[in-house]
């Protein structure tokens, strides 16, 4: 009597229908996807950490003056596509007062902003 009601359980799990949890068939798919995306996500932060707080100075330049090599570079790394790059200046310059006391901040947004 049990098994029905366990594969009726499992199969009504496996609809089509939208759920935060997806089909739990493949969750060990998903996870395995998942876990390489933080792999990747994490090795580029780490990148624009680093490029961020070795050119902190020239990237804070760079903002104010509304683009330059530094920051470029900096966003090269993020994955900021190019078309979005001049309205992400903007909202940097608008926000420059906190990220010249955090660069973290800086990374952070990068990082958003990146693809």
């Amino acid at each position: 009597m049990r098994w029905p009601l366990i594969t009726i359980t499992f199969l009504s799990a496996c609809s089509s229908e939208a759920n935060h949890v997806g089909n739990p068939l493949l969750l060990p798919i998903s996870g395995i996807a998942t876990a390489a995306q933080n792999v990747a996500y994490s090795q580029r932060r780490s990148q624009v950490e680093v490029n961020v707080k070795s050119n902190f100075n020239a990237i804070i330049q760079d903002i104010l003056a509304g683009g330059g090599p530094a920051l470029s570079e900096a966003m090269n790394i993020a994955g900021v596509p190019m078309t979005d790059r001049p309205a992400r200046i903007i909202q940097l310059q608008s926000d420059i007062a906190l990220y010249n006391t955090a660069p973290g901040a800086l990374v952070t947004a990068l990082m958003v902003y990146g693809a």
